[in-house]
């Protein structure tokens, strides 16, 4: 049973505009409850119990938060400072940072990593929690790939990583989600800087892949990226509909 689950939550969140100018975006009120606060409900419900939250931004307003959010007994929730490990977002930034800030934390066990800024369901979460040699990605179909990266199979294997393709590839969509074996430590070194000058995950699972080591998860329920002020209402009305025990599947 994997157990840790890797956050990333360093960034502010510019598209989130005035609203993340003081805290960062996965602080943002939803029905009177910081974002963050329901990611983390979720995560606790599929079982898993060792926690990593890697921050940067006003990281005196996550641990604020911490303090109020009640942890069932058992589960524990550290941070680590992505910028005090690595400096400052100008020196080095991008979607691989956070697991060079958390080597040491994993201690060569698999373990889970997500993005702070979104939302997935407790079964979803649970899904990924595969004791097997393989690392796998959260795949789900969306009506609009071209906005995201576009998950490329060969049968259950990963083959490819398109991002936001400017024609029609497939519809099967990254969600940020993965599991990771400790292999991913050993080609992370590996990667370089991409055109856009960030550190992104997606060239380590492209090496992944390569070896045949990545395997595509289908997600099955709700996955949302609250990333823009219209994201508040979307989720709110989402919160509502989940207080009455009913589903509803969230995609862009």
């Amino acid at each position: 049973m994997i157990k840790k689950v890797v956050i990333s939550a360093a960034g502010q969140g510019t598209r989130m505009q005035e609203l993340s100018k003081d805290k960062s975006k996965h602080l943002i009120t939803v029905n009177s409850r910081p974002f963050l606060a329901y990611l983390l409900d979720n995560i606790i419900k599929a079982g898993y119990s060792d926690i990593m939250l890697v921050v940067g931004f006003r990281q005196d307003l996550i641990a604020e938060f911490l303090k109020t959010y009640e942890l069932p007994s058992g589960v524990t929730i550290g941070m680590v400072n992505q910028f005090e490990i690595l400096g400052p977002k100008e020196k080095e930034y991008g979607t691989a940072c956070p697991l060079k800030c958390v080597k040491d934390w994993t201690a060569g066990e698999q373990f889970i990593s997500l993005v702070g800024d979104n939302f997935y369901s407790a079964d979803d979460l649970a899904s990924m929690n595969v004791d097997d040699n393989f690392c796998y990605v959260g795949g789900l179909k969306a009506e609009h790939p071209e906005r995201f990266g576009v998950l490329l199979s060969e049968g259950e294997m990963l083959k490819e990583i398109i991002e936001k393709p400017k024609e029609f590839v497939g519809d099967l969509i990254n969600t940020s989600l993965y599991k990771f074996t400790p292999e991913v430590f050993e080609k992370l070194p590996l990667i370089t800087k991409s055109p856009r000058g960030e550190y992104e995950i997606t060239d380590i699972l492209t090496l992944l892949a390569k070896d045949k080591k990545v395997k595509i998860k289908k997600l099955k329920d709700n996955w949302m990226d609250f990333g823009k002020p219209d994201d508040i209402q979307k989720f709110e009305k989402f919160t509502n509909i989940a207080k009455t025990n009913n589903q509803e599947t969230i995609t862009k």
